[in-house]
């Protein structure tokens, strides 16, 4: 009994000293941006999404987690304006693409953390959309009160397979391609 006594104040220690170590700062969500670009056989349209809200959580200097909320809601194309710009943010909201009405938010959420170079983190997060989770990677750049990032995501792993050579056949130059490329800049 003295023995268990030892261990659970031990392990009551050691997270302590975690959680006092460890800070989180929460993401200036309107300072921040998520710029989108998707492409297709014949050009390429590209926009904005806004972050809702989102914290990293830091250990000294050294970035351990974060998780970060999307408002699928504020999907807009930037490249369109007016009546084309309209039936694409209508198009992209509806449930061939990312069903805002269903799915208002996606989530990432950061699991693994490795260093690459200074101030530069290889990252394996949970991306939601959707309602599904799959892991992804990138690396992410940590510069005072920034953090910036760029990679792919394919859509399809999340249902969301319009107009996807991979899963219907003659589209010829109707054929949006399955991945599209997310620029993302954090301020905290």
């Amino acid at each position: 009994m003295k023995n268990l006594k030892t261990i659970a104040i031990a392990l009551f220690v050691a997270v302590a000293g975690i959680s006092v170590n460890a800070q989180t700062k929460k993401i200036d969500a309107k300072a921040s941006t998520i710029k989108w670009v998707g492409k297709k056989v014949t050009g390429e349209h590209s926009g904005t999404v806004n972050f809702n809200d989102g914290a990293v959580v830091f250990k000294g200097k050294k970035l351990v987690g974060g998780t970060f909320t999307v408002d699928m809601t504020s999907l807009n194309a930037t490249d369109l304006s007016g009546d084309y710009q309209a039936k694409l943010n209508g198009h992209l909201k509806a449930d061939d693409f990312f069903g805002t009405e269903k799915f208002p938010t996606a989530t990432l959420v950061i699991k693994k953390i490795g260093a690459k170079a200074k101030d530069v983190y290889a990252v394996t997060a949970d991306l939601t959309i959707k309602g599904i989770t799959k892991p992804i990677s990138f690396d992410l750049a940590v510069k005072g009160n920034t953090a910036t990032t760029a990679f792919k995501v394919d859509r399809t792993k999340y249902d969301i397979k319009y107009g996807s050579g991979n899963f219907f056949q003659g589209l010829g130059d109707k054929t949006i391609y399955d991945d599209f490329e997310l620029a993302v800049a954090i301020k905290f």
